[in-house]
């Protein structure tokens, strides 16, 4: 957390955080754009940001593209903010993002964590149905995970998989997993409290596409989760990264993975994503 604090105490990477929250997934050329900073010192930032995990990275090509990671901002909210009015500063905070915010053109969520297992186990963690039953609240994913194939939903043990039009993009076992997200259904409505006015406004949201890249290092296994292809202020995006009221979504849901494969047991009572 020390770390967390040295970054944020610079007013150059907190401008750097701001353009990144604003838009998502930019390159060094992109962020030196309109700065009154050498590209150098642009990257001296990055690199600071980036080990103190506020800034996590993709690639596109040969580009490097930087993503804003708020896990560690939200563990230091968890742990002071919450002593002192978290609702009444979450009320103001969310009162100021009505009034200022404008739709974001396509919103980005992208998670990076590591993982004391191997890029084999940790696979099996994300495609076999023993390990996701387990962390994903009951839930289990049913997919023999070849391009194109569907994911499917069980509920309950001894219930029907159902087909949400989840389908397999990329399989590169160990390193790379991608799958189209499912929209929303009936029963996002009876948990998130929505009118039937509602809930068809955010059944015409896009479909969006999740992917999972591993990385060794070490002991440990880097995974970068990055949620995109959203509708314009998408409510699914809200979702799955949190936002909503009763929705741990992927910040929940990869910590109690991580629990389970490295301590053998997950989170009680996980969160799905979305």
């Amino acid at each position: 957390m020390d770390e967390v604090f040295r970054a944020l105490a610079d007013t150059n990477r907190r401008r750097l955080l701001d353009r990144l929250n604003a838009r998502s997934g930019q390159s060094l050329r992109e962020l030196c754009a309109g700065l009154d900073m050498t590209r150098q010192s642009v990257s001296k930032h990055l690199a600071v940001l980036e080990a103190a995990g506020l800034v996590t990275t993709t690639r596109r090509g040969r580009e490097k593209l930087h993503h804003l990671d708020a896990a560690p901002i939200n563990a230091v909210a968890d742990r002071w903010i919450g002593r002192y009015h978290r609702e009444r500063a979450r009320a103001l905070a969310d009162l100021r993002t009505a009034l200022e915010r404008e739709p974001m053109e396509s919103p980005t969520f992208v998670y990076t964590t590591y993982v004391r297992t191997t890029p084999e186990r940790l696979w099996r963690a994300l495609t076999e149905p023993a390990f996701t039953r387990r962390y994903w609240g009951g839930v289990t994913l049913v997919s023999d995970w070849r391009p194109g194939s569907p994911v499917r939903w069980q509920d309950t043990p001894d219930g029907e998989p159902k087909d949400l039009g989840q389908r397999v993009l990329v399989a590169e076992p160990y390193r790379r997993l991608a799958y189209t997200w499912h929209g929303f259904q009936a029963e996002h409505a009876a948990h998130f409290g929505w009118s039937a006015e509602e809930l068809a406004a955010r059944l015409g949201e896009r479909r969006s596409k999740v992917t999972f890249d591993l990385a060794p290092q070490g002991e440990t296994v880097r995974l970068t989760v990055v949620h995109d292809d959203f509708s314009p202020d998408s409510e699914m995006h809200r979702a799955i990264s949190g936002q909503l009221d009763g929705s741990g979504g992927w910040p929940e849901l990869l910590a109690s993975l991580k629990s389970l494969l490295e301590t053998g047991e997950p989170l009680p009572e996980p969160v799905a994503a979305g």
